[in-house]
């Protein structure tokens, strides 16, 4: 795995340059995170295609400021795709992230043929308390996302890196991105995604339950569902090789 930066936005890849031949797994991740999200992405897929996970804007390693709204991000994500010249890009993001990847299918279709949504879904609504408990006691979210974030059968041992790198986020960039989730309403648009998309649930998944996986599976127009047992909200992390697995078909059935 290698590391990389595009301006003043780091990103991990599998291989540098990008094989022009290959598609590219585009890998975001979502509110408060960075890339190391998708580590296990990034290498375990790297033989089947490019594979790219950047950090957001004010995350992780990279330079600059966090966004507002998940258009602003989406905007982002275009510029970073054209930057690094990613041949036939397949957004693949994660709760915000999925949001994200959302709304590159709809407002700028022209440059994907195809997607991937992952413990997401098309309102993410956020509790009023979550936003007083980042800017009050930053920590104590991060306890939070551990206790409803993984499944109680995952081992300390593989969500403890996820959670050491969640503590060293800014709180106002988590309590923002939590903000553009909140506005995010793609409920009504769905339809309008034209592409094969792949839609990834966890059974133990309390941030983004799985029914939100089955709205989006019955609302888009070529929607792929597959459901992951004994993993939480960040099942890439918690059971990569079903996940690695799941996109890995996927690839294969749009011939990619």
């Amino acid at each position: 795995m290698e590391k990389h930066f595009s301006r003043d936005i780091a990103f991990t890849c599998g291989r540098w340059p990008l094989d022009p031949k290959r598609s590219t797994l585009v890998f975001i991740h979502g509110a408060g995170e960075s890339s190391l999200l998708w580590e296990a992405q990034v290498e375990g897929l790297k033989e089947r295609a490019n594979t790219v996970a950047l950090d957001l804007p004010g995350h992780g390693c990279s330079g600059g400021s966090a966004r507002q709204t998940v258009p602003d991000y989406a905007a982002v994500m275009v510029d970073f795709i054209t930057a690094i010249a990613a041949p036939n890009p397949i957004p693949c993001g994660l709760s915000m992230g999925g949001a994200i990847a959302q709304q590159l299918l709809l407002d700028h279709a022209e440059h994907f043929r195809t997607g991937i949504i992952v413990s997401s879904g098309a309102r993410l609504r956020v509790l009023p308390a979550l936003f007083d408990m980042i800017a009050q006691d930053f920590p104590a979210y991060v306890e939070m996302v551990d206790r409803l974030g993984f499944s109680p059968k995952t081992a300390a041992a593989v969500k403890r890196p996820f959670l050491e790198d969640s503590l060293k986020a800014q709180p106002e960039v988590a309590h923002g991105d939590f903000e553009a989730c909140d506005r995010f309403d793609a409920m009504g648009r769905l339809g309008a995604i034209s592409v094969p998309v792949l839609v990834v649930s966890a059974e133990d998944d309390k941030l983004t339950p799985p029914k939100y996986a089955d709205f989006l599976a019955e609302r888009l127009a070529a929607g792929t569902r597959v459901h992951i047992p004994d993993a939480g909200h960040f099942v890439p992390i918690e059971k990569p090789f079903e996940v690695n697995a799941a996109i890995g078909r996927f690839l294969d059935a749009q011939g990619l």
